[in-house]
């Protein structure tokens, strides 16, 4: 498995120390730079250039939003993870404006953490359910930076029939009843959408669709 390389910047030590150590259990990522907040990761990214950086959205000096709209600028080849405690729309936001490919919530499972580094390095962007379908068009409606290209998927005609209504925040049931179809049947192209695009949530689907036009915005 390719090596992924790591940065770290949160001012809260005891959160780094229990961060590095669930990564330093995964033999495929590498944690190469470590900073308290946004001006020293900066610095450090001058001898260093990671992968992916995990970044905290409040932290002394330079914030997260501050330090991810300017590793944006200048390194755009880095994906850039934000970690926080808010789980609220307008954090969530402000950080994807700034540039970010993901936001994840500090108290996430070490799985899922694992997860959405992986995530992020490979699909170029990570969202939680908690980013609804909703938002995710209003952030791709004002500001696509930061989401990554959309992988190539081939779609046959109903799937991307079912897509489209995936995106509009049908259920199930509801897309069953418009199309004519059972539920177990959509629940088979659902998950077959998700298996083509790569995506393990609907906000990567909406992100796809949105990419490649075939939904409007």
């Amino acid at each position: 498995m390719e090596k992924i390389n790591l940065a770290i910047a949160d001012d809260h030590k005891i959160f780094r120390q229990g961060l590095k150590a669930i990564l330093l259990d995964c033999d495929h990522l590498n944690l190469v730079a470590e900073a308290s907040n946004g001006k020293e990761l900066l610095g450090l990214l001058k001898e260093k250039t990671p992968d992916v950086v995990l970044i905290d959205i409040k932290m002394p000096e330079m914030d997260g939003m501050q330090a991810t709209a300017a590793i944006r600028h200048t390194y755009p080849g880095i994906r850039v993870l934000a970690l926080s405690m808010h789980n609220e729309d307008k954090y969530i936001v402000d950080m994807m404006r700034a540039g970010a490919n993901g936001y994840l919530l500090k108290n996430a499972e070490p799985e899922e953490i694992i997860s959405a580094i992986s995530t992020v390095h490979e699909k170029g962007f990570y969202f939680n359910e908690h980013l609804s379908v909703t938002l995710v068009k209003q952030l791709l409606g004002q500001n696509s930076s930061g989401t990554g290209e959309a992988p190539d998927a081939e779609l046959n005609e109903r799937e991307i029939e079912v897509l489209k209504l995936i995106c509009q925040e049908m259920t199930n049931v509801e897309i069953a009843d418009k199309l004519f179809l059972s539920v177990r049947t959509v629940e088979g192209y659902r998950t077959r959408l998700f298996e083509k695009i790569g995506s393990k949530n609907i906000v990567g689907l909406v992100i796809y669709a949105a990419k490649k036009g075939i939904i409007e915005l």
